[in-house]
């Protein structure tokens, strides 16, 4: 999978800065980093439909939306595969291959702010 994962990070590298009228990549990374988080949260939340729906192979599509969206991201925030490996391998050494790193174990400078996303305001109909 890594080797998917770095293709796909390498593809997304190659068309940055790029027509985005000829690339849909090209056009999500123009937009933003908000919008960039928006498509990487829809495609999650659509997993999760479809993984408690009982739907495993629309599961595996969603999934690979997911993974899609947030290489884009990565792309964005200047993350490589190799970082997120590096990281992985170092929890694995922690606390194995399944434990998540506990939050009072975690080395953050201060908390994260929080941002909002770019939404649409639908008016109700009456």
């Amino acid at each position: 999978m890594a080797d998917s994962v770095a293709r796909l990070y390498n593809a997304v590298i190659a068309v940055r800065g790029t027509d985005p009228t000829k690339s849909r990549t090209a056009r999500l990374l123009r937009a933003g980093p908000s919008k960039m988080a928006k498509k990487l949260a829809e495609e999650a939340v659509e997993v999760v439909i479809d993984a408690i729906n009982g739907q495993p192979e629309a599961v595996v599509r969603e999934s690979a939306d997911l993974l899609y969206n947030l290489v884009v991201l990565w792309v964005h925030a200047g993350v490589r595969p190799e970082d997120v490996w590096t990281e992985m391998r170092r929890r694995e050494l922690m606390f194995g291959i399944a434990e998540k790193v506990p939050k009072d174990m975690v080395q953050t400078p201060s908390r994260r702010k929080v941002v909002t996303l770019e939404t649409r305001r639908v008016r109700k109909r009456r």
